[in-house]
């Protein structure tokens, strides 16, 4: 079978996935899934939010991914430290707790760097954040 491709040749995942974001058989009816273009940073975090609070980590790490590939670079330990953590979830979901615990801490790692630079916030706590995804871990 070819790899499912956009009209401008960019690889894509057409198979429908699960709340955990696995794949499912072609055909079979998944989850919704999330928009692939980055949206604004107060946005990001609402739907990110909400998606954890669905079981759906694994989405809010696509659109957290999405956020922090077109933000500017200064911004990226943030956005990438919390996908990071989502995908932490992820696999806790999954029941891998070795790889769940090694990504929340790399994901708060992340956001500590970040914090430590004062960069903006975007009405986060990041103390209280990677205090969190900390407590998480087992």
């Amino acid at each position: 079978m070819s790899r499912d491709r956009d009209e401008a040749g960019r690889p894509r995942q057409a198979r429908p996935r699960d709340e955990l974001g696995r794949p499912l058989p072609y055909g079979a009816e998944g989850v919704e899934p999330v928009p692939e273009q980055a949206l604004p940073p107060e946005e990001t975090l609402a739907v990110a939010r909400s998606l954890v609070a669905q079981g759906r980590p694994f989405a809010a790490h696509e659109v957290l991914e999405a956020r922090w590939k077109a933000g500017p670079d200064q911004e990226r330990d943030l956005w990438q430290g919390l996908a990071q953590i989502c995908v932490g979830l992820t696999h806790a979901a999954r029941g891998n707790r070795v790889g769940a615990d090694r990504l929340l801490e790399r994901g708060a790692t992340r956001v500590d760097n970040y914090r430590a630079r004062s960069g903006p916030t975007y009405g986060l706590d990041l103390v209280e954040v990677t205090a969190w995804a900390r407590r998480q871990k087992s």
